[in-house]
């Protein structure tokens, strides 16, 4: 059985014991927020991705593997570029990490370049917002996606060998992956792993035509045969294969009064873009692939104090080089992008006295950016920031309060063309927990949180194909700053919960694009905005028991909503819309099997450069089964979209040009040993 190890709320705290493969209905799920505690202990909503549903939900990029959590979206650029999106909020308001530390590539540039994360060695994935993501910094404003994984061993086996394995085929890409992880234990505290992943798909079949009805009817009506072939097109989506390696070699010297631990990783992608079809006669149809290696190195380190007020010294670090370039359908180099980046985080964690108990820290990173080519939009550049945070809490009887604050330093430099400035934001975040009865909790949130403008809304200037516009910056910008209240309630438990959350969030400073009229290089001029805006939604979740025994049945049902306004413009562009759908899953010893549906609507609520986007029903089927007991081997099959139908997410660029994957069949395998 492979040595599950899940990760600590902080880097080096002892790990808790190994969960159940499949948690029950009413989890103990330990959270790597501030504090470990149960997910519904949060006042904030929390998702965490484990067992069987994690393994149900893999996709090669991470935000689709997210997209069908509470309050989540995804950019979905293609099958092979996606971020998550949290409430609305996607780009520079929402931090992906793994384990703890960004993924240091280029996907916060642009929304056709992939996040440097391989989801298929992932042991849990988690959703964190409120007060927690002050840890993690400024660009969390939205939220934080985690992703850990065993790069850096945080237990020692029992045994000489510990592992996991995975192994996967999907249809809709034929795509084909597989990985494994091995600790081997070298003495009573040092421990050595190794191990990696590859993936490797095909062009994606859709469901339906690739072009939207608009663009099709465009296309009939255009005199150019061509142009009107292009309405037919449908089935497979062409240039969305994808190849993607990763190796990794760590090692850790564990003890009950500290660890060390690091890892080497090298991971590299090469995908292509989903073609933007020209309805122009004699235009060119640009078929773009994107190949990115990456270097990276992590350490984590922690240290016990003893027994006074501070309990434990954490580091957790990382550095990473990354690069791609962008080449055209001939292979010639377009545009080069290359990050160079380094990230570290102390903590100082405060032993519970009583009710108190607090963790404090500093944060650095650095970024050096640099584009050259056609498309390089963005000057290059020097991002330096430097943070300090304290994060604390206070139970009283049944009153839990929370408070947390942050105060960041961030330096952009652009010696290129004569660029320095520097922007100091402060946030806080207050909370209060209540348990009014058994089963009856309610929270409230109150934030104000600041990030500072980005490299790339400052400085754009130049044309950014893959958006299909020209983007200008404002170098000008100020601080962006959000203030937010959130109410949250869980009610239920044993049989029955619900959990539900309604925000607000007014924005001063809001960044944003708008459509200017002009056209350079043939393309339409996006100018970079500030204003104020205002973000407001839901989130409902409800689940029930409604057979127990040694086959357990259990009915899900799930509603979110977000709308964003942004003064004196109109609904800010590419929101989700309202989504709603449900599930029944029955759980035997060693089996699972699941039935869902989930709707989104059709979502009207648009600016004057983006279109309506009809809504759409998926119907999703799956199960997982363990042949042997005591042996953690598991067999899953899933069958998503399974009528086939065309779906268009409002918040992905190509949204008219490249739909969601069809009917897709996966099989999969997972092994710990």
């Amino acid at each position: 059985m492979l040595w599950l190890v899940a990760s600590a709320a902080l880097a080096g705290e002892p790990a808790p014991t190994e969960p159940p493969a499949d948690p029950p209905a009413e989890p103990e799920i330990v959270i790597t927020g501030a504090f470990q505690r149960d997910q519904r202990d949060s006042a904030s909503p929390v998702s965490v991705i484990i067992g069987a549903e994690l393994e149900r939900e893999l996709r090669p990029q991470i935000g689709e593997s997210l997209a069908r959590q509470p309050g989540v979206s995804a950019s979905s650029f293609g099958p092979n570029a996606s971020r998550p999106i949290l409430r609305g909020l996607g780009g520079e308001r929402v931090r992906v990490l793994t384990d703890g530390i960004g993924a240091f590539d280029v996907s916060n540039t642009s929304a056709d370049h992939a996040v440097a994360i391989d989801p298929l060695l992932a042991e849990r994935v988690e959703v964190l917002r409120g007060p927690a993501s002050l840890r993690f910094g400024s660009s969390a404003i939205g939220g934080v996606v985690n992703v850990t994984d065993l790069r850096i061993p945080t237990e020692v086996p029992d045994g000489v060998f510990a592992g996991q394995a995975r192994a996967g085929f999907a249809t809709a890409a034929d795509a084909r992956s597989a990985g494994a992880y091995v600790s081997v234990r070298l003495s009573d505290k040092l421990v050595l792993s190794g191990g990696g992943s590859a993936t490797d798909t095909d062009d994606l079949r859709v469901g339906g035509p690739l072009l939207s009805a608009p663009l099709r009817a465009q296309a009939r009506a255009n005199a150019d045969p061509e142009i009107r072939a292009l309405a037919e097109l449908a089935g497979r989506l062409p240039n969305s294969g994808s190849k993607t390696r990763t190796a990794s070699l760590g090692a850790a010297l564990i003890d009950e009064r500290g660890d060390l631990g690091v890892a080497v990783t090298r991971y590299e992608s090469s995908y292509g873009l989903p073609i933007r079809f020209n309805l122009t006669p004699g235009a060119k149809q640009e078929a773009v692939s994107i190949d990115g290696p990456q270097w990276r190195a992590d350490l984590r380190a922690s240290v016990a104090l003893g027994d006074g007020l501070l309990e434990r010294l954490s580091l957790r670090a990382g550095y990473a080089d990354y690069s791609h370039v962008e080449r055209e359908a001939d292979g010639g180099v377009g545009t080069l992008f290359a990050n160079e980046g380094i990230e570290a985080r102390i903590e100082l964690r405060q032993r519970k006295q009583g009710g108190w108990q607090g963790v404090s820290g500093v944060q650095y990173f650095a970024r050096d950016f640099l584009a050259v080519g056609a498309e390089a939009f963005v000057p290059p550049n020097v991002t330096e920031q430097f943070g300090l945070f304290t994060l604390q809490e206070l139970e009283l009887g049944p009153v839990r309060f929370e408070a947390g604050g942050r105060i960041e330093r961030t330096a952009i430099v652009s010696q290129s063309i004569g660029f320095d400035r520097s922007f100091t934001a402060r946030s806080i975040a207050a909370g209060a927990f209540v348990t009014a009865a058994k089963g009856v909790k309610f929270g409230l949130n109150l934030s104000s949180t600041a990030r500072a403008p980005s490299a790339e809304e400052l400085l754009a200037d130049g044309p950014h194909v893959g958006t299909q516009s020209y983007e200008i910056g404002n170098p000008n910008f100020g601080i962006e700053r959000a203030r937010g209240v959130e109410l949250a309630a869980r009610l239920g438990e044993g049989r029955w919960r619900l959990d539900a959350s309604a925000y607000r969030t007014r924005f001063s400073g809001y960044i944003y694009e708008y459509e200017t009229g002009a056209v350079i290089d043939e393309l339409p001029v996006f100018q970079f905005e500030q204003g104020d805006a205002t973000y407001r939604g839901l989130e409902v979740e409800a689940q029930a028991t409604l057979i127990e025994g040694p086959v357990e049945l259990t009915a899900d049902a799930l509603v979110d909503a977000v709308e964003a306004t942004i003064d004196g413009f109109g609904p800010a562009p590419r929101i989700p819309p309202l989504r709603y759908g449900g599930g029944v899953e029955a759980r035997g010893d060693r089996w699972g099997a699941r039935v869902e549906g989930e709707r989104t609507t059709r979502q009207t609520r648009t600016t004057g450069f983006e279109s309506a986007t009809p809504g759409f029903t998926l119907v999703n089927l799956s199960g997982d089964w363990k042949p042997w007991a005591g042996r953690d081997l598991r067999f899953t099959l899933s069958v998503a979209n399974l009528f086939d139908v065309e779906a268009r997410r409002h918040a992905s660029f190509l949204k008219d040009y490249a739909p969601l994957a069809g009917r897709d069949i996966r099989i999969g395998m997972s092994a710990r040993f």
